[in-house]
């Protein structure tokens, strides 16, 4: 493909606009004043050879390093000449055999639908009418409440996510030292009493009292952002957005380095905190270091976001590449910390799970809780955990040596 030769046929434009709607439906921010800044910058150009004219068209539909996987699929499957028709063959025909790369897989399928099902009217394709008889099958609402986010379209993450700042948050109020008025206090208010007084002149004195004021406690959040982590960190983290409209939460990101985010994702608008801490976070879907990141909280932060003895969550599945005594020691310096450590690792999602890794080994004595997090169901559980008390049964059994 060459510029000079769509320029000629008039298709250069309209490939271009089409080729940004198929991004912005897979996900990315593609708005009218960038597909005409590519336009423009194609034809200024004057590209011809394949990868100049890839990054030129990445270098202005392309603003978070982590929607470069998804470019990258996009233009592979657009900017063709051959295979157009297999490629949807493909698509319609059922898969016997799973693929070993489910996470490029699950990109490659979200990319595959923006591209081909649905964006622009020239070239959709028709799918065949099939009747299904549903009457002994599951719901949706009951498939996609199992369903694993790493498995899940853009259609269904949009969904999730719709249901995630609906779900009812936990209800785990607590007694403050904190003093209010209350008509069945122990303790006395002379002072209101007093002031109660004059508006009778002293003829009648009503009793005034005060009781312990209850709220539910803060919430601190350490959520892993690597690689490993990448298709539940924005479920994860569209969680916490959801949670802190309703109690106090600070929110941490760690990979390679600690990350501050709780006044991006403090936002109203859940897909304006989302881009703000995308945009926060330079090590996202990169390396993990859980023991330095652990140090650098509880050496900078502790002291300020858990004075008041809050519930830590704890969104990682352990794999530390370099284990020693320090992630213990930091483990065991945090528990200390808060109230109650709840672990939260999507590896608990299979049934044969184990703590045989040495990360999650010196990790799990630690935590007072250790729960799945990788459906709409598990993270209903957490809610209703939660709100209940506290129980160690959740704790997965010690590896068979």
């Amino acid at each position: 493909m060459t510029t000079a030769t769509a320029a000629a046929d008039g298709r250069l434009a309209e490939n271009i606009a089409w080729f940004g709607r198929a991004l912005r439906a897979a996900g990315l921010k593609v708005g009218p004043g960038r597909i005409l800044d590519a336009v423009a910058a194609v034809e200024m150009a004057g590209v011809g050879a394949r990868e100049d004219f890839y990054w030129t068209l990445h270098a202005l539909f392309v603003s978070r390093h982590e929607d470069s996987v998804v470019f990258d699929q996009a233009f592979r499957l657009f900017w063709r000449r051959r295979a157009h028709q297999e490629r949807l063959i493909a698509m319609l025909s059922p898969v016997a055999v799973p693929r070993p790369d489910q996470k490029r897989e699950s990109v490659l399928r979200r990319v595959e639908e923006a591209l081909f099902a649905g964006v622009g009217t020239e070239r959709q394709v028709e799918k065949p009418r099939v009747e299904v008889e549903a009457r002994l099958s599951a719901s949706v609402e009951d498939v996609l409440r199992t369903k694993d986010f790493a498995q899940m379209s853009a259609a269904e993450l949009s969904e999730a996510r719709r249901r995630i700042a609906h779900l009812r948050m936990p209800d785990d109020r607590a007694r403050t030292r904190r003093l209010i008025p209350d008509p069945k206090g122990r303790r006395l208010d002379l002072r209101a009493s007093l002031r109660a007084a004059v508006a009778t002149g002293g003829d009648l004195v009503l009793l005034k009292r005060r009781g312990p004021k209850e709220k539910p406690p803060p919430v601190v959040a350490l959520v892993d952002i690597s690689g490993s982590m990448a298709d539940y960190s924005r479920p994860i983290l569209s969680f916490l957005h959801a949670l802190g409209g309703r109690r106090k939460v600070s929110v941490f990101l760690f990979g390679t380095r600690l990350t501050n985010v709780t006044r991006q994702l403090a936002r109203r608008d859940p897909d304006a905190a989302l881009a703000a801490v995308s945009a926060s976070a330079r090590d996202w879907a990169g390396g993990t270091r859980i023991a330095a990141s652990l140090r650098a909280f509880n050496v900078e932060w502790s002291r300020r976001v858990t004075a008041q003895n809050p519930v830590v969550l704890l969104f990682t599945d352990g794999l530390e590449r370099e284990v020693d005594d320090t992630l213990s020691g930091e483990m065991a310096r945090l528990k200390r910390s808060c109230r109650r450590l709840v672990w939260l690792n999507p590896l608990l999602r299979y049934e044969g799970f184990e703590p045989k890794a040495q990360g999650v080994a010196a990790m799990l004595p630690q935590v007072d809780e250790m729960r799945p997090v990788h459906d709409l169901k598990s993270l209903e559980s957490l809610v209703a955990a939660l709100s209940g008390p506290l129980s160690r049964r959740s704790l997965p059994p010690p590896a068979r040596r």
